[in-house]
């Protein structure tokens, strides 16, 4: 099954493969409107999934973003109003030296790649700020993250408060430096980083947005994170080492 870029048809074409399971096939506006009713019951899902995860465990995590715009950056000056008003902004990605108009998706996930808590912000919000925000109802953690979470106060004050150890690599033009093995464990939070990232762009299209309304935008990102931690899960049931490869589970050909 080749993806469409829409997840509605991709589901709806595979209901057909199984009338016994569901004989009666919701319209496509009935379908949307039920999701995104039920969103907080299918994070709700994601969480207990989650829980049930032993490499959920894992105190040694990595905090990262990615971009989630909801229109094309060409179209926003005609974007409707309503984004504005749901917060949507324009920011500069580093990763793809480009801005674009929405949100980012901020993440922190294990080194084993399991997202552990998610929050999504105006793509102008800067990563250090939405990074505090979201690790301030964690604690007693390592967490990995890159030059934009460098801020030697901020980190202080985070492990003071919740014993967590936010840490960086150095700048260019700072004095500090580290060892050889706090880089490759450095470069190691960077792959799982790139993978969970290029899953959830390539294989969920969560940079593909067709969303009307911020209500909907999130149905649909509660819907993909609790789509990639269940097939973390169905992984491990199936005793597949290569438990973060979910592409053949999840995306049959």
């Amino acid at each position: 099954m080749a993806p469409t870029g829409y997840p509605e048809t991709e589901l709806s074409s595979e209901w057909l493969n199984y009338r016994h399971l569901f004989p009666i096939l919701p319209e496509r506006s009935r379908f949307n409107r039920r999701r995104r009713r039920l969103m907080f019951a299918i994070n709700l899902v994601r969480r207990g999934v989650q829980a049930m995860l032993d490499l959920a465990d894992d105190r040694q995590c990595v905090i990262d973003s990615l971009p989630v715009p909801v229109v094309q950056f060409h179209r926003a000056w005609f974007a409707s109003s309503d984004w504005a008003q749901a917060g949507a902004e324009y920011g500069w990605v580093s990763s793809k030296h480009q801005t674009i108009y929405g949100y980012k998706l901020h993440l922190l996930m294990t080194l084993s790649g399991i997202i552990l808590d998610f929050e999504l912000a105006p793509a102008n919000a800067t990563d250090l700020a939405v990074g505090l925000e979201m690790l301030e109802n964690h604690a007693k953690m390592e967490v990995l993250g890159d030059k934009a979470y460098i801020s030697q106060a901020q980190q202080a004050e985070l492990e003071r408060t919740n014993q967590i150890k936010l840490k960086t690599l150095p700048r260019l033009n700072q004095k500090r430096k580290v060892s050889e093995s706090v880089r490759h464990l450095f470069n190691r939070a960077r792959q799982i980083v790139e993978t969970v990232n290029g899953q959830l762009a390539g294989q969920f299209h969560l940079e593909n947005n067709y969303a009307h309304s911020l209500k909907g935008l999130c149905a649909r990102l509660y819907t993909k994170l609790a789509g990639h931690t269940l097939s973390i899960y169905l992984n491990r049931l199936l005793g597949q080492p290569e438990f973060l490869q979910i592409k053949a589970l999840a995306f049959p050909i």
